[in-house]
Order: C-alpha cells, then sequence, then structure tokens
C-alpha cells in the first residue's frame, strides 16, 4: 500500500498564505486520485478539495473557493495544498488521502496520512 505524509501546518494570522504537501511512499500514486479533508475539534471530517490522476480535474468545497489552490507533482510523487486569505474557521487538522477516483466522500477513499495542524488565528 501507498503511506501518506502530509507537512507543512502551522500557526497564521488571518489573511496569510500556508502551503501543505502530502508526499507518498512504498509506491507512486501518479494513478490515484488524492483528496483534502479537515476536521475541527468536534466536528466531523469534512471534504476541501479533490484532483484527478491527470491534474486536469479539480474540485473544491464552497468554502475555499477562490482561496485555496491544488496542484500535484507526480514526479515527485506529492500533492500540494495552497491556502491563501486564511481565516480563523480553516482551522483543522487537514489531512490527504488516495483513492481511485476523484470524489468528495470519505469512503471513496483508501489510504490516509495522519494529517497537520493548521491553526489561524485572529
Amino acid at each position: 500500500q501507498v503511506q501518506l505524509v502530509e507537512s507543512g501546518g502551522g500557526l497564521v494570522q488571518a489573511g496569510g498564505s500556508l502551503r501543505l504537501s502530502c508526499a507518498a511512499s512504498g509506491r507512486t500514486f501518479s494513478r490515484d486520485a488524492v483528496g483534502w479533508f479537515r476536521q475541527a475539534p468536534g466536528k466531523e471530517r469534512e471534504f476541501v478539495a479533490a484532483i484527478s490522476s491527470s491534474s486536469g480535474n479539480i474540485y473544491y468545497a464552497d468554502s475555499v473557493k477562490g482561496r485555496f489552490t491544488m496542484s500535484r507533482d507526480n514526479a515527485k510523487n506529492t500533492v500540494y495544498l495552497q491556502m491563501n486569505s486564511l481565516k480563523p474557521e480553516d482551522t483543522a487538522v487537514y489531512y490527504c488521502a488516495a483513492g481511485p477516483v476523484r470524489s468528495i466522500w470519505r469512503e471513496n477513499y483508501n489510504y490516509w496520512g495522519q494529517g497537520t495542524q493548521v491553526t489561524v488565528s485572529s
């Protein structure tokens, strides 16, 4: 199976930017779709963005559309999430996941990383 490791989280002020990375090991995931999800304390894990294996098809949740940008570099076996104009409500643990198709549903992903904390202060 593929192992996923997120990095790039941290503490930023509202309006700031952060770039998250999701690196895969064990095998390449160039043929997999990859999704980003986030979970705040006491809340359900929610969809953020997802990209197809070709990198040409990307879908964003309405809450982040226009602020977040997802991309992938298959040569580096890495997926990125560029987060701009961050808001306090973006505070959560962010997870990346890999699966056979692009999807907004958690159940469609087979592999998950351990998550990286993003905290946005006001």
